[in-house]
């Protein structure tokens, strides 16, 4: 696939998931662009689309973890993160969900907002199916919870 192509293809898929991880617009896009620089240079051949898509999935996750992990990353305003004509009780699922630890809020994001298998999701992640099913479930509670101790009571 040529460069514009994979950047039409993958571009806001990739974002979304660098801007859940990172909090942040501007080191969202750098980390896509890292992404695709990565992807021109050092990509395997793929066996189909849906091994491509994962791999950049893959990619995208282990940048955005190196970057927290190697620098202070400042979050925006979390009203940059949602547009303004959501719901606000969306806005604050989403809003309690960037408050859910990392490792859990990366399997919510691929299988709510992006619509992955768990079986898919393990294979992104690098571990097995039950524990990509451990960690949504327990993603799944501590969502509640944060949600329930920030907007009910």
């Amino acid at each position: 696939m040529n460069a514009k192509d994979l950047v039409h293809t993958y571009g806001d898929m990739l974002y979304r998931i660098c801007l859940m991880s990172l909090r942040n617009h501007a080191d969202a896009e750098d980390a896509v662009q890292e992404v695709f620089l990565k992807y021109l240079t050092r990509a395997p051949d793929f066996d189909s689309p849906s091994h491509e898509k994962a791999w950049l999935i893959t990619v995208a996750l282990n940048h955005c973890r190196n970057m927290l992990r190697n620098q202070r990353i400042i979050p925006t305003d979390p009203e940059l993160l949602h547009p303004p004509e959501n719901p606000p009780e969306q806005n604050q699922i989403f809003d309690a969900l960037m408050q859910v630890p990392e490792p859990f809020r990366e399997v919510l994001i691929l299988h709510y907002i992006e619509g992955y298998p768990l079986k898919e999701i393990a294979g992104i992640i690098g571990k097995s199916t039950s524990a990509a099913k451990m960690r949504l479930s327990k993603g799944k509670r501590l969502l509640e919870e944060i949600y329930r101790k920030e907007y009910l009571s």
